[in-house]
């Protein structure tokens, strides 16, 4: 009897543990009482996060979801500096992110390699605030019913161009992407630290702006000795450091992009930006969600209360990036906001048809391997010459070292 009874008491807790792991399996996503993290990975300083008196959109969307469904939610949210660093950390595996954003290329890329989804738009309503031209995305060239991009929904974009101090560049010399290569600015110029933006400066100069994506090897070769023949008059290759470099008026000219020169306006009124006049690059940051992404649902709805106009022009206004996004560009507040940080800020934001441009697209891995050897070869570099004199200043030290030490030497033989 005491064993019957023992196997009995064991089976009725067994039964009683089994139920709340039975019951919490069976919720859907979005409907579990419990906390669901969201993991949202994006670019820094590209969201609007409550400093300086701004939204915290993330903490407004934790709220709304609970409004809205009844369901906690809480952003995890991280950042990456580059395009290749988020792929790496997605390709590996070793991660699990919901939402990402991506730049053009590397979404074409991704959706190549089979690391995104494609998107469910019944949770996205708000894809209908996209212009229309942002959703004939050759990097996203698969359309849903409705003609939205499968697999991104564009969040921000801009163009690059050149800011340079009016206190020490003179006028005359603007205008062309001839500056970045003018000796008279020795040791004032920036240049991007990655290789496609530093490629591209070289290849737009060339007067093509589809050389950023050319397939023929020589392109490149031919770029790189532009590059080189930059370097010796370059104060440095920057990404971050060139806010402070340009602010405190340490360095007169840089290529950077045409959000980033806002922010830096509005802390020195002497600098000024331009879209060079052979091309320039305009590229699309938009939200994707990865294949590993254990809350799509919610990711998508998170994607959608973006899009909504309170917290698409907080990010807008954050940011200074443009913004695809109707409910954006139609905001007489937002549009006054971009004017008063600089006189003309949003049409030089918004009035770029005029300048020629292309977007990177995806290259192939033999292609991206050979930038990849070829910035390496730059950053490397030293000329045959500069090493010829290295060599022999080693060898004429090292024999005049000799010389003195068996001079040494001998002295003291001939003392004792």
């Amino acid at each position: 009897m005491k064993r019957t009874a023992s196997i009995i008491l064991i089976i009725s807790l067994l039964l009683v543990l089994c139920v709340p792991l039975t019951s919490c399996e069976e919720k859907s996503e979005g409907e579990s009482s419990g906390t669901v993290t969201l993991y949202v990975y994006n670019w820094g300083e590209y969201i609007s996060d409550g400093s300086e008196g701004t939204l915290d959109v993330n903490a407004m969307f934790e709220e709304w979801y609970f409004e809205t469904y009844g369901q906690k939610v809480k952003v995890n949210y991280s950042t990456y500096s580059s395009n290749e660093s988020m792929y790496a950390k997605i390709s590996s595996g070793s991660v699990n992110y919901d939402v990402i954003v991506p730049s053009d290329y590397m979404i074409e890329r991704m959706i190549k390699e089979d690391l995104i989804v494609p998107l469910n738009y019944e949770n996205i309503p708000n894809a209908q605030n996209i212009l229309p031209e942002f959703q004939n995305a050759d990097y996203d060239p698969d359309k849903n019913a409705d003609g939205y991009n499968d697999y991104s929904v564009p969040y921000l974009y801009g163009m690059v161009g050149i800011i340079y101090n009016t206190t020490m560049v003179d006028e005359a010399d603007t205008g062309s992407w001839d500056l970045m290569w003018n000796e008279k600015y020795a040791g004032n110029i920036l240049q991007f630290n990655n290789s496609r933006d530093a490629f591209g400066s070289a290849q737009y100069s060339m007067g093509d702006v589809n050389l950023v994506n050319s397939d023929n090897e020589a392109d490149w070769r031919a770029a790189l000795e532009k590059l080189k023949k930059q370097k010796p008059i370059l104060q440095g290759y920057v990404m971050d450091e060139i806010y402070n470099k340009m602010e405190n008026g340490s360095a007169a000219i840089a290529a950077y992009y045409a959000g980033d020169f806002m922010a830096m306006y509005e802390n020195n009124n002497d600098l000024e930006f331009f879209y060079p006049e052979e091309g320039t690059n305009l590229y699309v940051d938009a939200m994707c969600i990865p294949k590993s992404s254990r809350n799509k649902t919610i990711a998508e709805r998170y994607i959608n209360y973006m899009l909504s106009e309170e917290p698409a022009v907080a990010n807008a206004e954050y940011t200074y990036y443009a913004s695809p996004n109707c409910a954006v560009r139609e905001n007489e507040e937002y549009i006054e906001y971009m004017n008063e940080i600089k006189e003309g800020g949003f049409d030089l934001m918004y009035d770029t048809d005029a300048i020629p441009t292309s977007s990177y697209r995806n290259l192939s891995g033999e292609k991206l391997l050979l930038i990849n050897t070829l910035w390496e070869e730059l950053k490397s570099d030293i000329t045959v010459s500069a090493g010829i004199y290295v060599l022999c200043g080693v060898i004429i030290g090292t024999l005049v070292c000799l010389g003195i030490f068996f001079a040494v030497r001998k002295k003291k033989r001939d003392i004792y």
